[in-house]
């Protein structure tokens, strides 16, 4: 489960990087970028703080 939340959060933390990229070489217009960013912020804020900080369970022993 934690390799899935992480899976997701780093594919959301992607979607907040890159469409920045694609509007700079003008491939997608700044407010898909917006909205992407935007789903991506969410996703990341959603997944991310399931399994940040979070001790392993086999670090003791």
């Amino acid at each position: 489960m934690m390799t899935l939340l992480k899976i997701i959060s780093f594919v959301a933390l992607a979607l907040t990087i890159t469409p920045s990229f694609l509007v700079f070489k003008g491939i997608i217009t700044p407010d898909l970028s917006k909205t992407l960013m935007l789903i991506g912020t969410i996703g990341w804020f959603a997944t991310a703080s399931f399994w940040m900080n979070k001790s392993e369970e086999n670090e003791e022993v």
